[in-house]
């Protein structure tokens, strides 16, 4: 779930429509970004998979979420020119979202969206970039499901390293 969650950020821009939406003053190349994510609630699991799932297994992912603490994780990622256009290459939201664009320039981005499929979610993600190599996001979102809401707070701090990505591939969204 934080994998990358700047990507989260940057493919949720890019989700909204790009003519409505200023391309981030960003560099293209790797970039060191360090995301905190904090949670609060149950994940929305669905019934069907809470159902089949072993008591202790149920228990032990129950325990996990119960005051659990930020977790920080500091991982390099690629970002074409093609990517930044796009608000650096998030395109993946499900078609049953809305998405609003609240504010956009080159050194801000701000983002409101609502999701109405089988998780429900909604969520808003403020991106800053003071100068082509930091960007800084904020992604507050709420998820719900089954009765269960979870709370999920992530702040990123990204930091530009060099025009060549070496052998980090540029991040696709897709699950390897």
């Amino acid at each position: 779930m934080t994998k990358n969650a700047l990507s989260i950020a940057i493919l949720t821009a890019a989700a909204c429509r790009a003519a409505d939406m200023a391309p981030l003053n960003a560099k293209p190349g790797l970039w060191e970004v360090t995301s905190v994510t904090e949670r609060s609630g149950m994940p929305p699991i669905p019934a069907d998979a809470l159902a089949k799932m072993p008591p202790e297994q149920r228990a032990r992912i129950e325990a996990q979420f119960k005051g659990s603490a930020p977790q920080t994780t500091t991982k390099q990622s690629c970002f074409a020119q093609e990517d930044i256009a796009k608000g650096l290459g998030l395109n993946k939201l499900d078609q049953s979202c809305r998405q609003t664009i609240v504010s956009s320039s080159g050194s801000k981005l701000e983002v409101k969206w609502e999701c109405d499929g089988a998780q429900k979610n909604s969520g808003s993600m403020k991106i800053e970039a003071p100068d082509s190599t930091h960007v800084n996001s904020l992604i507050d979102i709420t998820m719900g499901a089954n009765g269960r809401v979870m709370n999920m707070k992530v702040t990123n701090t990204a930091k530009w390293l060099a025009n060549s990505c070496g052998d980090v591939k540029p991040d696709t969204g897709k699950k390897e």
